[in-house]
């Protein structure tokens, strides 16, 4: 088989691939729709990865490819319905991804409830005038309440650790019922209760058409003055407009973000909110973690290659 990986992988990651498959490395650059479409023309798999536009679009003709083994437990960058039509199979790489996205959640949590990235620009710009009693005052995480706007396996990762670690009260919401968690959490009827009771939100939903946008203008408001949005799902599950608004505006205390929904693009408006935290998507950004995600990817062509089934297949 003929693969072509999307983005270079960590050391381990790259040496198990290319000593499995031929396989190709591209640079640090997504692929448009066009050389999507090509690379489905010229490989028989292909690693995807982040921001690849592997759009219904890309999908047209006869392509050679038959599996796209994502690597990332997200795969809204990929037409999921129009690659089934053309019989291409599509796999993603979950679970090695949980720990790692739950720990940046808690980074953003504390940072931005405790106004650490504030404090760090007012340090490195010199502008730090020395300790006083009223200076940067933040908010209390311990025995606050937290509001979890999906109960997947990210979701509870994050849910046992702010309860477990810091004595907070859990609160959820999600589609579908969930009654097998091992750690005392409401389930909220709707996501509005839910934002309305909780101090800080974290967003932890899959991306794609149906939680585009599930957080605006409304929901801000539901979260209100004093409560915190923290988002480590997809950049464009929240109107990052509103966003800004409910930011500058005071409607809401603070928000720290890992995606953003134009990425790698970030408006100068959020960039200038002193109350928001940014990091540049690092959920799962540790060594072991990319490395697993490229080892799972590579069990799932492994298993397609040798005629069983991708353990991880979502089409």
């Amino acid at each position: 088989m003929r693969v072509l990986v999307t983005r270079p992988m960590t050391e381990r990651a790259t040496r198990a691939i290319r000593d499995r498959f031929d396989a190709t490395f591209r640079d640090n650059t997504p692929l448009t729709e066009s050389e999507a479409a090509q690379a489905l023309r010229d490989h028989d798999a292909i690693i995807p990865t982040l921001g690849d536009a592997f759009t219904a679009t890309s999908f047209a003709g006869q392509p050679r490819c038959r599996i796209l083994a994502n690597f990332g437990a997200g795969y809204n960058h990929i037409d999921v319905k129009a690659a089934s039509a053309a019989g291409i199979v599509v796999t993603n790489t979950p679970d090695v991804v949980t720990d790692a996205t739950a720990d940046i959640a808690l980074t953003l949590i504390l940072m931005t409830v405790r106004r650490a990235s504030e404090g760090e620009r007012l340090l490195r710009a010199g502008e730090w005038p020395g300790w006083n009693p009223t200076q940067l005052l933040g908010g209390d995480v311990s025995g606050r309440t937290v509001g979890i706007v999906g109960m997947g396996r990210i979701g509870r990762a994050i849910a046992r650790r702010c309860h477990l670690g810091f004595g907070m009260d859990v609160v959820f919401f999600n589609r579908s019922p969930v009654a097998d968690l091992d750690f005392p959490a409401r389930q909220m009827s709707s996501l509005h209760e839910m934002l309305s009771q909780a101090d800080v939100a974290v967003l932890a939903v899959p991306g794609g058409a149906a939680t585009r946008h599930l957080i605006g203008a409304a929901e801000l408001s539901a979260l209100g003055a004093r409560g915190y949005l923290v988002n480590i799902a997809r950049g464009d599950v929240v109107d990052e407009a509103a966003l800004i608004r409910a930011l500058t505006e005071g409607r809401i205390a603070g928000a720290g973000l890992d995606v953003y929904e134009r990425e790698p693009v970030v408006p100068q408006a959020l960039l200038d909110a002193p109350n928001a935290t940014l990091l540049p998507h690092l959920g799962t950004a540790t060594d072991d973690v990319r490395t697993a995600m490229g080892l799972r990817a590579l069990g799932n062509l492994i298993a397609f290659a040798e005629g069983r089934a991708p353990h991880d297949r979502v089409n």
